[in-house]
């Protein structure tokens, strides 16, 4: 008989990062994907997230609705404001203001009504674009203050945020999910991507894909746009 495996969230955004945490998480958890639909220029990773939660044969997917584009501020959520297509000095544009921070407050409140006391989120702090939720200090304190906070905590169900990516370089991450049999080819990490899912070849996110591939020895399966030059 087949032990009953405990629950988790796993965040889902439909990118590399996200799919290799949920088939690591997979493993072990009982799997629940939750995905927002936050007003980003580059929705079609909800499709991504949809075939690969499908995929996964998680227990059940939501996507929720926060429009964040309503309060902007971001060139992923304002179209008046250009995806960069250089590097930027300082944390760039791409940043969603209180993005994760958001996100895992909704994971949160999920996990507390599906008794799970694990969260999964694929953040990392090597080959990021320096965004200030993406660190092992901001982890630390989004965990202390949901153990304060939530009624399974207070009464002893302790919750845990695993960030099983926080330390690897792009290049382990990709290596780890190869390892685990993921097919990249279903992912969308690009912050231009068309209605297709072809990537712009040119922004940040598609630049440290790009590379990751490389430096892990692996073939590259992103479709790029014709107008990418890759």
């Amino acid at each position: 008989m087949n032990p009953i495996k405990p629950k988790a969230v796993i965040l889902l955004s439909g990118g590399l990062d996200s799919v290799t945490v949920l088939a690591k998480a997979k493993q072990q958890y009982d799997c629940f994907a939750l995905s927002f639909s936050y007003g980003q220029r580059h929705d079609v990773e909800l499709q991504a997230a949809k075939k690969i939660a499908a995929l996964y044969q998680v227990s059940e997917h939501r996507i929720l609705n926060i429009d964040l584009g309503q309060l902007g501020g971001s060139a992923l959520t304002d179209m008046d404001i250009d995806v960069p297509e250089s590097l930027e000095e300082g944390i760039p544009v791409t940043y969603v203001p209180a993005r994760n921070t958001i996100f895992l407050s909704y994971a949160l409140a999920w996990a507390e009504v599906l008794q799970a006391k694990d969260i999964f989120i694929g953040v990392n702090a090597v080959d990021y674009s320096g965004y200030p939720d993406c660190r092992p200090e901001y982890i630390d304190a989004f965990t202390q203050m949901a153990n304060l906070a939530t009624k399974s905590a207070v009464e002893g169900n302790k919750l845990s945020i695993h960030t099983p990516l926080i330390s690897l370089s792009k290049a382990e991450i990709i290596k780890a999910g190869d390892e685990l049999g993921v097919d990249y080819s279903m992912t969308v990490s690009c912050y231009s991507a068309d209605q297709q899912a072809q990537a712009c070849g040119r922004c940040d996110s598609c630049r440290l894909r790009r590379k990751g591939f490389a430096d892990a020895g692996l073939s590259d399966p992103t479709q790029y746009s014709q107008s990418s030059g890759y």
